[in-house]
């Protein structure tokens, strides 16, 4: 009898030998102060290395647009000076035909307009260009310039606008019925006159002084 109850004994389990002890890391307040330090370290130091490398590509950008504002005023200034001689040549064209019949009659005949004896190379000579201009205004690149500078860009693109605004009201005039009358040729020449004198011909002198001022004022650019 004892024999058969020793057999029923369970034998002791080896599971005990693969069971490893848990290790608990216990910090203390000053480990988890410098780890939340850090954290907040490497977030700041993200955002100033942003905002660095944002403003030095905001810097390269508007000084590229002024750059390129400027070389447009250079290449308008040197349009202008052309311009200006060629107008002067047509108002002396217009005062020729106002004195002279037969000129006259090469401009207007018959109800038809020969605006190259007057203006031989059309109303405006060149294009002044206002590209740059506009991409500047568009980045806002104005801030980066003192108010002198900015009214003085304003006024050179505002009379670069009127100047080429002549060749629209040269145009509704030569277009209109009355001007094509023979008996109107004197009235429809001094009104071109008029045109141009007020519209380029009076603004040049003007325009011609700012374009060097802007030059200048961007040679930095």
């Amino acid at each position: 009898m004892e024999e058969k109850e020793s057999e029923n004994i369970p034998a002791p389990s080896n599971n005990k030998k693969d069971e490893r002890p848990e290790v608990i890391i216990i910090r203390n307040w000053k480990e988890y102060l410098g780890e939340s330090l850090l954290i907040v370290f490497s977030v700041a130091l993200a955002i100033i290395l942003t905002e660095v490398f944002t403003k030095i590509h905001e810097n390269q950008q508007t000084r590229e647009v002024l750059h390129q504002l400027k070389l447009e005023i250079i290449n308008n200034n040197e349009s202008e000076e052309i311009q200006y001689r060629y107008h002067l040549k047509v108002l002396q064209n217009i005062d020729s035909a106002l004195h002279h019949e037969k000129f006259r009659k090469t401009f207007l005949d018959s109800g038809q307009v020969h605006l190259q004896a007057i203006a031989p190379d059309g109303v405006l000579r060149v294009d002044l260009n206002d590209i740059a201009w506009q991409v500047a205004k568009q980045n806002n690149i104005f801030s980066k310039l003192s108010l002198e500078t900015y009214r003085l860009l304003t006024d050179i693109y505002d009379n670069q606008a009127r100047i080429i605004k002549s060749e629209d009201e040269i145009g509704k005039l030569l277009l209109s019925f009355e001007s094509r009358e023979s008996g109107n040729a004197n009235a429809t020449l001094i009104l071109m006159r008029d045109i141009y004198r007020a519209w380029a011909v009076d603004r040049a002198p003007r325009l011609l002084k700012n374009y060097k001022k802007a030059i200048n004022a961007l040679s930095d650019y």
